[in-house]
């Protein structure tokens, strides 16, 4: 049984849409904010710095591996309802995690977290995919979109701000309070169906289980790598290793899913150029973002000895730079050539990065805040169009598969772009354990060969997506 997609009034469009920003918002900004929390979080339970990097990298691993299962049963279900049900799955991790006693226990809050969290986001967009049309998809889109990335973004320096006042807990306490009242929102918005245990196993017969826990593994295995990573060219060839292998085993996944008698992801999804094309293009560019991301700190902060509440609001104006852009290009994208404005983004986005490469030994702010804000209006701008051709260019029966394979894309780019900027910064600093202003000159030239090369990625992104004008159909938008 597939859903056939329960249409809203205007009224409930509008805040089922705000529901669904906002669960992507808090979501995300949970989840970026654990990074800043880990030194509170190992010294308050007793627990190493080794073990407290699970914490992170638990919630990664289980999230990805998930995002296209729920897609899945968000196509053969509703996606309403497992929207929903992440909701409150999300609300109870939020809570374990938050009241953890121990390291068990907070791993166990972060599993139902990202569990929460990949049901969320494997299904947000599916469902603004569905109740608003192709006139008006785009905006819509950027909204959900807009909420995610600065949640993603804004996270670290609302996160410093909350553990500045009060204790690492109330990051994730926090969650509870908030997303009740959204969920009181999103059930009276989102229509929500109800299954009986019989109808829902009925619904699930022929789920490829043996495709999953090849995937899973392969994902594992993946993102373990990045743990070696993070000890520059000592750890090197040891994540090499388990990238082959991680790929390996998630490609032989996908084929044995193929061949299966209910696959997870639809052959039409295999198949659709225009469609693979949009998701690895968004792939690039989060790499890209992760990689400014997480080298900003050690410059605004270990090099130059800024405060973390001030290299906070620095990289807060990326965020702010997006929520005063997103509207824009959420109309411009239901307007105006989408092709085009992702051009256009990824050129505003190239621009940033180069200025990024060319930041000065010295704070200067001027300098330093034109490439961040440029980042911010770039994103923006490539985002929305981006969002509404690649959920435009799929059937409606598996939007859930194909919004859930974009938020995969998302995850992953970050994820290797933090594992490849580690490896690039780190081993150009053999005998640098920590970066300090005595680094010298040494940082500078890492910091910028690092970010060269993501400039070249960037470039990369402008070539594949200008080749996709050129390959698609004139009739699409």
């Amino acid at each position: 049984m597939r859903n056939k997609g329960l249409h809203l009034n205007m009224t409930n469009k509008v805040v089922a849409l705000l529901s669904l920003g906002l669960f992507s918002l808090l979501s995300s900004m949970s989840g970026s904010s654990t990074n800043l929390a880990l030194p509170s979080i190992s010294y308050d339970l007793h627990i190493s710095n080794l073990q407290s990097t699970w914490v992170v990298q638990v919630a990664m691993i289980v999230a990805s591996i998930t995002f296209v299962l729920f897609g899945y049963f968000g196509d053969i279900l509703s996606k309403n309802f497992v929207f929903i049900v992440g909701g409150f799955v999300f609300i109870l991790g939020s809570l374990i995690t938050g009241a953890a006693l121990g390291f068990l226990m907070i791993i166990l809050g972060r599993i139902f977290q990202a569990i929460g969290f990949s049901m969320i986001m494997a299904n947000s967009l599916g469902i603004v995919s569905e109740e608003f049309d192709d006139n008006s998809r785009g905006q819509a889109l950027a909204t959900v979109s807009m909420f995610t990335t600065v949640g993603q973004i804004a996270g670290p320096a609302i996160g410093g701000m909350i553990i500045s006042v009060s204790s690492w807990r109330w990051i994730y306490l926090i969650n509870v309070p908030l997303c009740c009242i959204v969920m009181i929102f999103s059930l009276k918005s989102l229509k929500f169906p109800h299954y009986t245990l019989p109808k829902l196993m009925k619904s699930l017969k022929g789920f490829n289980c043996i495709g999953e826990i090849i995937f899973a593994a392969g994902i594992s295995i993946l993102f373990l790598s990045g743990l070696y990573f993070q000890h520059g060219v000592h750890g090197i060839w040891k994540g090499l290793i388990l990238v082959i292998l991680g790929s390996a085993i998630s490609i032989a996944a996908f084929f044995q899913d193929q061949h299966a008698k209910q696959a997870l992801i639809p052959i039409r999804l295999v198949r659709n150029v225009k469609y693979l094309m949009s998701i690895f293009i968004l792939l690039l560019v989060m790499l890209v973002n992760a990689m400014t991301n997480i080298l900003l700190p050690f410059y605004l902060q270990s090099f130059n000895g800024m405060s973390p509440f001030y290299s906070g609001l620095i990289m807060m104006g990326q965020s702010l730079a997006m929520l005063a852009t997103t509207p824009i290009a959420g109309y411009l994208a239901d307007h105006k050539d989408r092709m085009k404005l992702t051009i256009v983004g990824l050129l505003i986005l190239l621009l940033s990065q180069i200025g990024y490469a060319l930041y000065p030994a010295k704070v200067n702010l001027v300098l330093i805040m034109v490439p961040v804000l440029l980042n911010g209006i770039g994103i923006a701008v490539f985002l929305s169009p981006n969002l509404a051709i690649t959920m435009g260019s799929v059937d409606k029966k598996v939007l859930g598969v194909a919004g859930s394979i974009n938020s995969f894309a998302r995850t992953l780019g970050a994820t290797v772009g933090i594992s490849m900027t580690s490896a690039l910064l780190f081993s150009q600093l053999l005998h640098v354990a920590h970066i300090t202003p005595n680094t010298g000159m040494a940082f500078m030239h890492a910091f910028s060969n690092t970010l060269w090369i993501g400039v070249l990625v960037n470039v990369l992104a402008v070539i594949v997506v200008i080749a996709r004008k050129f390959i698609t159909p004139k009739t699409a938008k």
